[in-house]
């Protein structure tokens, strides 16, 4: 994303309480544990790395679709 990464996107997004209930993942090639974690602090729900099939795409989908209000 030119200009931000994700942690500061979902950090603005999260602070701004526009999107407080949006359910969000992380998808990246940072697949550490530190990297999880990061995530998650960051405001993420979920964290996923690449490379990602297309089953396990499709449940964190259907997991985030449920956790929406």
């Amino acid at each position: 994303m030119p200009g931000e990464d994700g942690y500061a996107f979902i950090r603005k997004l999260r602070s701004d309480n526009h999107g407080t209930q949006i359910p969000v993942a992380a998808l990246t090639a940072l697949a550490g544990e530190a990297d999880r974690r990061r995530a998650l602090d960051a405001g993420f729900e979920m964290h996923l790395a690449k490379p990602i099939d297309s089953d396990r795409l499709a449940t964190a989908v259907a997991t985030l679709a449920a956790l929406a209000p």
